[in-house]
Formats: structure tokens, C-alpha cells, sequence
């Protein structure tokens, strides 16, 4: 096993010992803030996908009700998504968040960058992701938050931190164009095809894992070249990988689940979950060389194929292995 790897496996191995506790007992928080959006169509697209991250952390995941906290654009004052909501919402929270407890935090709408820090638009004042960190440091549960906003990269530099998982829909401060990562990073949870280690739940990591690659694909139909890239990070640094881009990555949030596991169901396989990765990352590249192929010398392209096809026939013969043994 390479090094990374038993880095990784370590990381998961003291991440669920931290979570050693009663799981029955867990608490479970969403703060789901839907932003300012400019008008129609955003408006109606950003407000249908806080509808529906609410439906499915109530429904499917299980989560009480006045656990599922909605900050939208329009409606009555006490529930638009202004900074002095956002804090209120916060402190509540924190009132009541135990150690053993997580918090999903999801941004959904527009994004800016002044060139010094990062803004996620809200109504009336807007929040830096400086504003953000000192907002939510010093919570004591496990945090995953994921701004899938325009020019939401500096969020993720800003907001990393032991016990937490940090999801930015674009890998820098320039990609300032509207994203559709959030709907695919929703919808994710309710997608059999997501629950790649097929142990019956979605991982945080399978989430993002399968919400990337539907981007992908969505602009490659659309004939265009990606204008975003999300990137995720666990291990505390600020740096944040793409699915499988490395072994620092993605250990953790493989981990977190937003529903509870039903009372005798396997637990998940931490070493065929890094396997599972690796395949991720190979695929992604596999993507990637069939865009570049037309501006590649056919020798260089042919060279990085049989790579990549090498690599991905080793690791499925890895995982095939593996799961022969369980």
C-alpha cells in the first residue's frame, strides 16, 4: 500500500473513532441558504433546488423538520436569506450542537471575488468567506459545507479545518459563471447509480464524486468547454482535490453520511472506498483526454490511452479482488 493511501486509511480510522459515540444518538443540522438570485430564471431554479435538498434531508435522509433551516430570496422577513438571518440561524444552531453532531451548510445562487476575498450574494449585505470562517468556527459538532456558488474557490481556502469537509463548486476565484453543480450534487442522494461502493447510502464523497462527473458531461453535451470544477477538501490544508486527484482527499467525507445507517447494515469498506477513488480519478482523466483529443499529436494521445486504460484495467481487477474477499 503506498503511503497516501495508509495516510488515508489512517485519516478515516481516527475520523470514525472521533465518531465512536452512540450514532442513535447523533444530531443531524442542515442550514440550506438560497441567495440573492437577480431575477428570473434564477430565482425559480434556485428556490426549486432548496426545495428539493430540503425534501430529501427530511424524507430520505430522515432529519427532523426543525432541523432543516431554509433561507430563500422572497418570503415573510424572518426567513429571507439576509446576513442578520444567517447569523441567527447560526447561533441556534449552536446552542444546541453537541460534539458528536454534524451541520451540512449548502449555498446556493451567485457568487463574487474583488480580487481579495470572496462574496456569496445575500439579501441586502453580502457575507465574505472570512465572514463566513469567523461565523462558523468554534462549532463544536462536524461540519460539511458546500458552496456551489460562482467564484466560491476562496470559501474553501477560508472556511477548512480539522473535523470538517469543504466543498467549492469552482477550483478558483475566477469562474464567475452560474453553476449547475448544485442540482447534481442534490440530486445525487436520491441516485442508486451514486452509491458506488453499493452499501445502500450516499456518502458526502459519492455526492460529489458522481454531482463532478455529471458536470462534465453536461458541457460536454452542451459542446463547451467546463467553466467549472468542483473541488472538495477534508484534510484541513485549503488545497481540495477533484474526485480521486489524491489520496489527501476525500478519506473523511467518504466517512460522513446525512442519514443514519439501518440497524445491521454493512459498514463501508474503507480500503475498496479508495479503490473505488483511484477508478474515479482514472475515469475523470479518461474524460478529459477524449476532450483534448483533437488538439493532441495522435502518438501522444495514443500513449496516454493505453496509460489510462492499464491503470483502470488494475484497479478494476483491484476491486473485483477485494470484493471477492468480503
Amino acid at each position: 500500500m503506498t503511503r497516501p493511501a495508509a495516510r488515508a486509511l489512517a485519516l478515516i480510522g481516527a475520523w470514525l473513532a472521533l465518531g465512536a459515540v452512540n450514532v442513535a444518538a447523533q444530531e443531524r443540522y442542515a442550514l440550506i441558504v438560497s441567495g440573492s438570485s437577480g431575477g428570473p430564471p434564477y430565482a425559480e431554479r434556485y428556490a426549486a433546488w432548496a426545495d428539493d435538498l430540503s425534501r430529501i434531508l427530511r424524507e430520505r435522509m430522515k432529519l427532523a423538520p426543525d432541523h432543516v433551516a431554509v433561507l430563500e430570496e422572497e418570503g415573510e422577513p424572518a426567513k429571507q436569506s439576509t446576513a442578520a438571518n444567517v447569523r441567527r440561524m447560526v447561533a441556534g444552531i449552536r446552542v444546541r450542537m453537541a460534539a458528536r453532531d454534524l451541520l451540512l451548510v449548502v449555498l446556493i445562487g451567485h457568487g463574487t471575488f474583488d480580487g481579495t476575498d470572496a462574496k456569496f450574494n445575500l439579501v441586502g449585505p453580502d457575507l465574505e468567506s472570512g465572514e463566513w470562517a469567523s461565523l462558523l468556527a468554534g462549532l463544536p459538532g462536524r461540519l460539511v459545507i458546500v458552496n456551489a456558488a460562482s467564484a466560491g474557490f476562496p470559501f474553501l481556502q477560508k472556511l477548512a479545518g480539522p473535523r470538517r469537509v469543504v466543498i467549492s463548486a469552482t477550483d478558483n476565484a475566477a469562474q464567475r459563471y452560474d453553476t449547475v453543480f448544485p442540482e447534481f450534487f442534490i440530486h445525487a442522494f436520491e441516485d442508486p447509480s451514486a452509491d458506488i461502493d453499493k452499501n445502500g447510502r450516499i456518502s458526502i464523497w459519492e455526492a460529489f464524486a458522481a454531482a463532478s462527473a455529471s458536470v462534465r458531461r453536461y458541457y460536454q453535451r452542451q459542446g463547451q468547454l467546463a467553466t467549472e470544477r468542483a473541488l472538495l477538501d477534508d484534510s484541513g490544508d485549503g488545497v481540495g482535490h477533484e474526485p480521486g486527484g489524491s489520496p489527501e482527499d476525500g478519506a473523511i467525507a467518504s466517512a460522513i453520511y446525512l442519514d443514519l445507517a439501518e440497524p445491521g447494515a454493512p459498514p463501508t469498506d474503507d480500503l475498496l472506498v479508495l479503490l473505488l477513488q483511484r477508478r474515479a480519478a482514472l475515469e475523470s482523466e479518461f474524460e478529459e483526454l477524449r476532450i483534448r483529443k483533437q488538439f493532441l499529436p495522435a502518438a501522444e494521445y495514443q500513449k496516454e490511452f493505453e496509460r489510462i486504460m492499464v491503470a483502470l484495467a488494475k484497479v478494476q481487477r483491484e476491486i473485483r479482488d477485494r470484493r471477492g474477499s468480503l
